[in-house]
C-alpha cells in the first residue's frame, strides 16, 4: 500500500485508472524537402478525423441544444470541401513542405483575408477557419482532443491545470483529479466542486508520471491519494463510498424543495458556472438560478477575441436554458492566473494586483464594447443581469455605466431587441469596494461578493499558494465583519446581497450569513442541494453573529 498525502479540495472518494494529462504538442514546425505523397496522405487522414470530429459535436450540440446550436459545427465542416483554402495546402505541400507548415499557413492566410473584409458577417468566419485549422493541426500532431485519450472515465492526473485547460477537457471522462501543485482556490479545485468530483491538490513530486495507468483511491476529505489499499483500509474506503451514495440519495430528496428557513426567510441558492457545459449539472441539482457565470471562458478556449455572434450565442443558449430564471453574466476576468496569451499583456511582477478584469476592460473599449453589445442582445431571451468584477472605485462604475448606454443606443438605433430593465451589478472582491460600498450601491441594482478574492487581498495571501495553508482563513474576522459592512451597505440602499465565492457553500458559516441577511447565495451546483437542506433546518431570527468577535 502506498499513500501521498495532499490537500483535499473537492470532497468525495472514488477508485479508478490514474491517467496524465496529454498536453497540445510544440508550435509548428516547417521542414522541407518532405514526401510529397506521404505528407498528403497524413493531411487527408487528419481532414477526415476532423470531419468525424465535427459531425459528432454538431450531433451531440443538436441533441441537447437545438438544430441553431448544431449549424456552427456544420458550418465549420463546410471549410474542409472549400477549394481555396484546401488549394493554398497543396500548392505547399507540392513545394516540398510538411503538412503542419501547410495547414499552419493556409489557415492563417484565409483568417487574416477574412478579418480584412468589410462585411461584418465574413470577418466572423476568420475566428471559424482558426478554429478548423487548430482541429487539422491536433489531429496531425496528435494532439488529444479534450486532453484525454481513454475509452472510459480516469482520475485525472498533471502537475497543475491552467484554467485554458480546464475549460477544453472532456470533462464525461473525469471520475477525479489529482495535481502535484494548486490550492482550494485554484482553478482546478473549482472545476472540481462544480462536477461534484472528489480532487487532491499539493501532492508534490512523490505523485508523478511513474503512477500512470495504476489503480488509485482519491479522498477527497482527507486529501490522500492510496494506491493499493491493504485490505482494511479498502473495507473502510468501501464502507465510506456507499454511505457517499447514501447522502447523495437523500439530497436528491431536496430536489423541487423551496429554499426557505423554518421561521419563513427565503435564500436565493443560485450556481456558479464556467460555459454552457455546466447547465446539465446546475439542472440536475435544481439550481434556481445563475449567480456566476464566468464568461471568460470563451476568451480562455479561443485562438483570438471571440466575436460578438459567438459570445452573443453562448449567452443566449444560457439565458434560455434557464428559462426565465435569473443569469448574472460576469463580465470578461482575466489577467492574475488566468492569461490569454493574444491580449497580449506585459509580465507583471505581481498580476493579482495588477491590469486585469475591469481594468482591462476599460483599458480596451473595443473589447469591452463588443462583449456588452452580445450580453444586451441576449437579454432579449431570458432574465440576464450583468456582473462587472474587481470594481475599487465609484468612477468605475459610472464609465461601466456609460459604456452600458453607448450600446443601447447603438442596439435601438439598429433596431435589434434587447431588455432595457436589464439588471446592473457589481462584485465586491476589494476591500476599498467594502470601504464605500454605500456609494457603490447608489449606482447599481445589486451586489454581488466574491470572497475568494476578497479573502486573498484582505488577508494579504496569495489565493493560488498552496504553502500559506492556516493564514488563509476565509472564517477571519476581518472577512466577516467586511461582508457584514456591505451587507448594510446594500440593504439601506434598497438593493440585494449575494455571495458568488466559495465560501457561500460553507455550511458551517449559514447562521452567519442568515444573521447578515444576505439574500442569495451562488455556489457548485453540487453544493446546492446540501446547502437547501441546510437553510430548510434553520430558523433565520435564531442566528447571531457572534463569528464576527471570535
Amino acid at each position: 500500500m502506498k499513500i501521498i498525502q495532499g490537500q483535499g479540495v473537492s470532497k468525495g472518494i472514488e477508485q479508478g485508472t490514474i491517467y496524465f494529462y496529454h498536453r497540445a504538442a510544440a508550435q509548428v514546425e516547417m521542414r522541407t524537402g518532405a514526401d510529397e505523397q506521404e505528407e498528403r496522405s497524413r493531411l487527408e487522414r487528419a481532414k477526415e478525423r476532423t470531419a468525424q470530429q465535427l459531425s459528432d459535436m454538431a450531433e451531440k450540440a443538436r441533441e441537447e441544444a437545438g438544430d441553431e446550436a448544431a449549424v456552427l459545427f456544420e458550418t465549420h465542416a463546410m471549410f474542409l470541401e472549400d477549394e481555396d483554402y484546401m488549394g493554398a495546402m497543396d500548392e505547399l505541400l507540392a513545394q516540398g513542405f510538411n503538412a503542419e507548415y501547410a495547414v499552419d499557413q493556409a489557415g492563417q492566410e484565409f483568417a487574416a483575408m477574412l478579418a480584412s473584409m468589410e462585411d461584418p458577417y465574413m470577418q466572423a468566419r476568420a475566428a471559424d477557419i482558426k478554429d478548423v485549422t487548430g482541429r487539422i493541426l491536433n489531429n496531425l500532431m496528435g494532439v488529444v482532443e479534450g486532453g484525454i485519450d481513454s475509452d472510459v472515465p480516469v482520475i485525472l492526473a498533471a502537475d497543475d491545470l491552467a484554467p485554458s485547460e480546464t475549460i477544453q477537457l472532456d470533462k464525461s471522462k473525469i471520475l477525479a483529479i489529482a495535481t502535484q501543485k494548486g490550492s482550494g482556490n485554484s482553478h482546478t479545485a473549482i472545476l472540481a466542486r462544480t462536477m461534484g468530483i472528489p480532487a487532491v491538490c499539493g501532492l508534490g513530486e512523490d505523485f508523478n508520471e511513474d503512477f500512470h495507468g495504476k489503480q488509485a483511491y482519491i479522498v477527497g476529505e482527507t486529501g490522500q491519494v492510496i494506491l493499493e489499499p491493504d485490505e482494511e483500509i479498502l473495507v473502510s474506503l468501501k464502507a465510506r463510498h456507499a454511505k457517499q451514495e447514501e447522502t447523495r440519495e437523500l439530497m436528491r430528496s431536496m430536489v423541487g424543495q423551496e429554499d426557505v428557513t423554518l421561521d419563513g426567510k427565503r435564500v436565493h441558492v443560485y450556481c456558479n458556472i464556467g460555459s454552457p457545459e455546466d447547465m446539465a449539472s446546475v439542472l440536475a441539482n435544481d439550481g434556481q438560478g445563475i449567480g456566476l457565470f464566468r464568461s471568460e471562458f470563451l476568451y480562455l478556449a479561443s485562438q483570438d477575441y471571440p466575436t460578438e455572434e459567438e459570445q452573443f450565442r453562448a449567452y443566449k443558449e444560457v439565458a434560455a436554458a434557464m428559462n426565465g430564471k435569473r443569469v448574472i453574466i460576469r463580465t470578461l476576468d482575466i489577467g492574475a492566473d488566468k492569461q490569454v496569451d493574444y491580449f497580449h499583456l506585459h509580465k507583471e511582477e505581481n498580476p493579482a494586483m495588477g491590469l486585469r478584469a475591469i481594468r482591462i476592460c476599460l483599458n480596451r473599449p473595443e473589447v469591452f464594447r463588443t462583449q456588452l453589445r452580445a450580453l444586451y442582445r441576449a437579454s432579449a431571451y431570458g432574465k440576464i443581469a450583468i456582473m462587472f468584477p474587481m470594481i475599487a472605485s465609484v468612477w468605475e462604475v459610472k464609465e461601466c455605466r456609460r459604456a452600458c448606454q453607448r450600446v443601447m443606443d447603438e442596439l435601438t438605433a439598429e433596431g435589434i431587441p434587447f431588455n432595457p430593465d436589464t439588471e446592473i451589478g457589481i462584485m465586491i472582491e476589494t476591500p476599498a469596494a467594502v470601504f464605500i460600498a454605500d456609494e457603490l450601491a447608489q449606482l447599481v441594482d445589486f451586489f454581488s461578493v466574491g470572497t475568494n478574492d476578497l479573502t486573498q487581498y484582505t488577508l494579504a495571501c496569495d489565493r493560488q499558494c498552496n504553502d500559506l495553508g492556516k493564514f488563509f482563513d476565509p472564517h477571519h474576522p476581518a472577512l466577516l465583519r467586511a461582508l457584514k459592512m456591505t451587507a448594510d451597505a446594500a440593504h439601506a440602499a434598497g438593493i440585494w446581497i449575494g455571495i458568488c465565492g466559495e465560501l457561500g457553500a460553507d455550511l458551517s458559516l449559514l447562521p452567519t450569513f442568515l444573521a447578515m441577511g444576505i439574500d442569495e447565495l451562488s455556489v457548485t451546483p453540487t453544493a446546492v442541494l446540501p446547502l437547501r437542506a441546510a437553510i430548510r433546518k434553520s430558523i433565520a431570527k435564531t442566528c447571531t453573529l457572534e463569528l464576527l468577535n471570535s
